[in-house]
């Protein structure tokens, strides 16, 4: 797959499909532990993104897919055996298309797009130091919950949040607080957004995020990610994390004053809460 972290598409034993974030990968071992965290955030939020899972790589499988490897200049550096990050394919890459573009005319029908303002709230919360990355793809559609009548679920493109290796900054694990962070490449996905509204209900949620949810994510990190000390910094960083909530609203506020572009084209300064 594309990108620093030379992730590989696997076929699990359970018959599904994942993107596999290596421990040994290129960028750092705590990019796992981001990712595992990020992952259990955007589930309460109720943001789309795929689902995660531990992965074990066993040595038969690492002796029998030499291709199975890290790629640093010229050498060729196998996968470590044991834990690590995996996130869920859509379906089976041999079927299903999977697009990280969508011309304007797809885009604005996307089902879930305001996910995005919701997603840039999040990536406010846990400083993301990435670009918003997503991806797109066609599925059955879920019918909105007080429908009168069911009906046969249509068919539309549905984008995947992917991505949060740079969350705390990544490695560093550190919240450094940049307007031009975590925005998508294409304003379109921001049309929604008026003001601080078009960011609810995921700026309450994070505000009342409950720190009982963080501390299952912590607990079901493989010990192998947190090595020399990792876990005590692990739980300052969360600590912090959480001392964060109540600044994820003027947060978001402060990038959009500071911003040299607004990225946000229906939000002008002095309207909107």
């Amino acid at each position: 797959m594309r990108g620093g972290a030379q992730s590989h598409l696997i076929e699990g034993d359970d018959g599904h499909f994942y993107v596999l974030k290596a421990k040994n990968n290129p960028q750092h071992r705590r990019i796992l532990v981001n990712e595992w965290v990020a992952s259990v955030l955007l589930s309460y939020l109720q943001i789309e993104a795929p689902s995660p899972e531990l992965l074990e790589v066993t040595t038969s499988f690492v002796e029998t897919h030499p291709e199975f490897c890290i790629q640093l200049g010229s050498r060729s550096i196998p996968i470590e055996t044991g834990w690590h990050f995996g996130s869920r394919f859509p379906g089976d890459p041999a079927t299903l298309a999977v697009f990280d573009f969508l011309p304007d005319v797809l885009l604005h029908k996307v089902a879930n797009l305001r996910d995005f303002a919701a997603i840039y709230a999040l990536d406010k919360w846990v400083a993301n130091a990435d670009a918003r990355q997503a991806v797109f793809f066609r599925a059955k559609l879920r019918q909105p919950r007080d429908h009168e009548s069911p009906q046969p679920p249509r068919e539309g493109f549905v984008a995947w949040m992917i991505d949060h290796g740079f969350a705390f900054g990544g490695p560093n694990w550190e919240f450094t607080d940049s307007p031009l962070q975590s925005l998508y490449h294409r304003a379109a996905v921001y049309e929604s957004v008026t003001g601080l509204d078009g960011f609810e209900p995921c700026l309450s949620r994070i505000e009342h995020f409950p720190e009982d949810v963080l501390d299952r994510a912590y607990k079901q990190i493989p010990r192998e990610w947190l090595p020399d000390g990792d876990d005590l910094e692990l739980e300052r960083l969360l600590n912090r994390l959480l001392d964060r909530r109540k600044r994820v609203r003027h947060l978001v506020e402060d990038a959009r004053r500071g911003a040299r572009t607004n990225p946000f084209p229906r939000w002008r300064l002095g309207t909107g809460s």
